[in-house]
């Protein structure tokens, strides 16, 4: 077996398709973060003396904190199920059920809770971001304003284009509508004409002595409440 090749035209052996790894650069790593675990440990321990929270120390690639751009769109949870692995979570610490934070890696039982932690310094530091918001000057101001101005300008654009596009669709519906109306009004009264068309074909043929279904009605009705007519009484 020794003496066969490989697929690549060399001897096949035990650990060609292994990973090679180098021991020195991994013991390099594994002492590196060890030391950061243990003074990040430290750190924490000193805040919680000082009745403090512990802050990751920033390390100057943050960002300064801006305004959420973005809504959360929560309805679309609704009716929704998601799996979660038995074990993956621990309190608040993992992926559990509910709303998780993966850049904090915290799961919250409510939206609320969420949004809440969203704002925390906790959340800005582990997303990149100082937590310290820019103070805005007065040229900030100005173009905000007039940002917000364009904005509700182009609002109130669409919102008569959709009034106008409405009104044009009512008065169609309002058209159709009408000309239904006159369409059946033509359908009774041509209905009523052959009808009456049938009557005095069926009375020319066989005489006026012939009974129209509905035609005598009333004198049938009468005649069986014992009335023959209705004459004069005056005396000649």
């Amino acid at each position: 077996m020794s003496n066969k090749g490989s697929a690549y035209g060399k001897p096949a052996g035990d650990t060609d398709f292994r990973k090679k790894y180098d021991l020195t650069e991994a013991a390099e790593r594994a002492a590196k973060r060890e030391a950061e675990e243990k003074e990040e440990r430290k750190a924490r321990y000193e805040a919680k003396l000082a009745g403090k929270k512990y802050f990751k120390p920033l390390t100057g690639t943050e960002t300064e904190t801006v305004a959420r751009n973005a809504t959360q769109d929560f309805s679309r949870l609704v009716g929704t199920s998601t799996l979660v692995p038995a074990g993956s979570g621990v309190g608040k610490r993992g992926r559990g059920a509910g709303f998780y934070c993966e850049a904090c890696d915290l799961t919250f039982k409510d939206n609320k809770q969420y949004i809440e932690h969203t704002n925390t310094l906790q959340h800005q530091r582990a997303t990149g971001h100082t937590g310290q918001v820019k103070k805005a000057t007065v040229e900030d101001v100005r173009k905000r304003i007039d940002i917000l101005w364009e904005r509700v300008q182009e609002e109130k654009k669409e919102e008569t284009v959709d009034l106008g596009k409405r009104l044009e669709v009512r008065k169609e519906e309002e058209e159709k509508e009408r000309e239904e109306r006159r369409r059946k009004r033509r359908e009774l009264e041509e209905r009523k004409r052959l009808k009456k068309e049938e009557e005095l074909k069926i009375k020319t043929e066989y005489g006026d002595d012939v009974r129209i279904e509905g035609e005598h009605e009333e004198e049938d009705m009468m005649a069986a409440m014992g009335f023959t007519g209705f004459g004069s009484t005056k005396m000649k």
